[in-house]
């Protein structure tokens, strides 16, 4: 037996395109969800009166409006998650003058969900709901290790983008590299995803002791040169367990083992 709402399901699905692509009339629109033109006006026109979506009259196009912005900072209070990571993240990025991120992956993507820039570090990758993939940079890397086999499976057998000479995508490589990140908790990349950028992540884990996250510093290689690499990554392996305690944890990252 099904409970799903379809009104409300289409609704979501809706409000995804429009988040992925805004400025979409109604024609983009059904394209993308395979509704009809007729049904994404009646959700559109809902959608407007309560505020989630506002329309251009001149170009007859939609985004996503100020509720939307409302409910997306409302559900960041909320966040146990995000919430228990933030002061670590002001820290870090105090201490390394790097972005600080934290990721979670959703199906076969890595998903940014709260990030710190700063000017210097302004080129890398990531940005707060920006999509990524899972096989390359530090912190996607580690969601894709701690992701249930079929997962891994699904993504090793798909064709791998590279986005640098240094990305990893040969998938007998790149599925060793996910034995040693489990083994050592943690993963230092260097030019996968940004050219002269270096990555240091570790997992985040939950109270049954699955890995729900990660938290990654990431800059120019010149603010991460090797010889600073280890000091960050106990920093973020000391923050990764307090988060943990935060959000109720029974396991936790294994000791670091010299770089």
């Amino acid at each position: 037996m099904s409970y799903t709402i379809s009104a409300v399901d289409r609704a979501l699905q809706l409000l995804e395109a429009l988040a992925d692509s805004p400025e979409s009339g109604i024609s983009e629109l059904a394209e993308r969800t395979g509704f009809t033109k007729s049904l994404i006006f009646r959700l559109l026109y809902t959608l407007e009166e309560r505020g989630f979506v506002s329309k251009d009259p001149v170009r007859r196009t939609y985004s996503l409006s100020w509720q939307a912005v409302l409910l997306g900072a409302k559900a960041r209070r909320q966040s146990r998650l995000i919430s228990a990571a933030t002061p670590h993240m002001v820290a870090l990025q105090n201490a390394t003058e790097c972005n600080v991120l934290v990721q979670v992956r959703d199906d076969l993507h890595s998903v940014t969900v709260a990030m710190l820039h700063t000017r210097a570090s302004h080129s890398v990758f990531g940005d707060v709901g920006r999509q990524g993939p899972l096989h390359a940079g530090a912190g996607p890397k580690i969601l894709l290790a701690y992701a249930p086999e079929a997962i891994r499976t699904r993504v090793l057998a798909s064709a791998l983008p590279r986005y640098t000479e240094n990305t990893v995508i040969d998938p007998e490589r790149l599925n060793a590299s996910l034995d040693i990140i489990r083994r050592d908790g943690w993963v230092i990349t260097e030019g996968e995803l940004d050219h002269s950028t270096c990555s240091v992540a570790v997992p985040l884990f939950n109270g049954a002791g699955e890995a729900i996250a990660t938290m990654a510093v990431n800059g120019p290689v010149a603010l991460l040169p090797p010889e600073k690499r280890g000091a960050v990554l106990d920093a973020l392996r000391d923050a990764a367990r307090q988060i943990a305690g935060l959000i109720g944890n029974y396991g936790s990252p294994p000791e670091r083992d010299e770089i």
